[in-house]
């Protein structure tokens, strides 16, 4: 929806190179819940504030590898999970988009997951 020549509301905009967002938007930015694709496979479903990550979402990359956590500024921040490949979680604890630690917690890091 277009409000005052801006992109307002819920609406999918897709991008020359096959990248596509669909989710809403607020004054032409990203802005609330939505779900942005990439053609190598790669995906991000989870919130956005003024077009970057924020709050609760999961990005999943073209090999697998998958983060579920909190976002501030399109960076990870805070306490995630990763996934790796093999099923394997690892917990860990990230600052600006960079991983500060992982948590060791036996009863949740090296545990698979049913996929």
């Amino acid at each position: 929806m277009w409000r005052d020549n801006l992109i307002s509301g819920k609406g999918i905009y897709e991008w020359a190179d096959g990248r596509v967002y669909s989710g809403e938007w607020k004054k032409n930015m990203m802005d609330g819940y939505g779900i942005y694709t990439w053609q190598d496979g790669r995906y991000y479903v989870g919130n956005y504030k003024n077009d970057k990550k924020e709050g609760y979402g999961v990005y999943r990359w073209a090999d697998g590898r998958v983060y579920l956590g909190n976002w501030l500024q399109g960076k990870q921040d805070g306490i995630g999970t990763y996934v790796l490949p093999n099923g394997i979680l690892k917990k860990a604890e990230f600052k600006n988009g960079e991983r500060i630690r992982f948590i060791e917690d036996a009863a949740f890091n090296q545990t698979e997951i049913d996929t």
